[in-house]
């Protein structure tokens, strides 16, 4: 369940430290890699990403590494689902030229036909992310028919798009404007402040630097400049909406207005499930890629990791033969239950 964090406000502001302290406010949504990208006040964007905890990205910016100060930033925590979790396919990710930088909760479902097309164009990739994706078609838009309007660049690029998505893309050539997307990926939560303004996956992460937020709707797309936001369908329709002020403390942030976490956590299983689904249904069928593999690899007398354990499910006996099947369930030293059949 990745995180997001944008911030958009005057020259000069220490961005890094502002990342940072959001992206530990979104650990609990868990996370495997970690980066930022700081817009710094000599135009400079610059990337910093690792693999594992936030702590171990924090020491490597403190380690000599610290971006400048700047204006603009997104940061991220990131969840592998496609490329595995090191400091390559950690978020941001850049197109070819470096002017653009996303980071993406979700899945792109069409993104091995996209990488084709783009590789094809002349495109080149450097993760085996999914994620890298929305970058060269930002940038193919944001070039081309978009003449280097960031936001109509990305409404361009998301046509293009099956899947699930919350972003937040910058460009280099445009210091004062943070874009966010939202589509069936997840939350994406924009804190109003003075002179500057937040973008996040959750109030928490913002909630030390403003009370007044909007939360953005499904199908949105809200572009963030110092001196205001503004909201408007990914289609370009404009959406009005006044914000909301949160008069929760932290930890009450964070159970996200239930009384304790055990409620909270009963009512985001529906949305669990489906975030755990998604990429995974094609065609109204159900394809478990990591299982195909494997049995793909026993079928082919090859042993994975798994080879040699075995999952079992254990099966009560009919209520009519319960006695006798505690018997032989005795004797197997399954009590009330007879044998146990093999899964897998």
């Amino acid at each position: 369940m990745c995180g997001i964090i944008g911030y958009v406000g005057p020259q000069g502001t220490d961005v890094t430290t502002i990342l940072l302290d959001g992206l530990s406010k979104l650990e609990y949504r868990g996370y495997d890699s970690a980066g930022i990208a700081v817009l710094t006040s000599t135009g400079s964007l610059e990337l910093r990403r690792h693999a594992g905890k936030i702590a171990n990205l924090v020491a490597s910016v403190n380690n000599g590494s610290r971006p400048d100060e700047g204006s603009l930033g997104i940061g991220h925590t990131r969840w592998a689902t496609h490329g595995r979790p090191n400091d390559v396919n950690a978020h941001p990710h850049s197109d070819c030229t470096g002017v653009l930088t996303v980071v993406h909760n979700g899945i792109i479902e069409n993104y091995a036909e996209l990488r084709q097309e783009l590789a094809k164009e002349g495109h080149t990739f450097r993760s085996e992310t999914d994620t890298e994706i929305l970058s060269h078609l930002i940038e193919r838009s944001y070039f081309g028919q978009a003449q280097h309007d960031l936001e109509q660049s990305i409404r361009l690029a998301l046509q293009s798009v099956i899947g699930s998505y919350a972003i937040a893309v910058v460009s280099r050539e445009q210091p004062d404007l943070l874009i966010g997307a939202r589509h069936a990926g997840g939350p994406l939560i924009v804190g109003l402040g003075e002179n500057e303004q937040y973008l996040s996956s959750d109030i928490p992460a913002i909630l030390k630097h403003t009370r007044r937020v909007l939360v953005i709707e499904e199908g949105e797309m809200v572009a963030l400049r110092c001196a205001g936001v503004s909201i408007t369908r990914i289609d370009g329709t404009p959406v009005q909406r006044e914000p909301l002020t949160v008069d929760w403390d932290a930890e009450a942030a964070e159970k996200g207005g239930f009384p304790h976490f055990a409620l909270k956590e009963i009512f985001e299983q529906p949305d669990a499930i489906r975030r755990a689904l998604l990429g995974r249904v094609r065609d109204g069928q159900l394809h478990l890629v990591e299982l195909e593999k494997n049995a793909a690899s026993r079928a082919a007398g090859q042993h994975s990791t798994y080879s040699n354990r075995r999952l079992w499910h254990v099966v009560p006996r009919r209520t009519d033969r319960q006695v006798r099947d505690r018997e032989v369930g005795a004797h197997s030293g399954g009590g009330d239950y007879g044998s146990r059949v093999p899964l897998l």
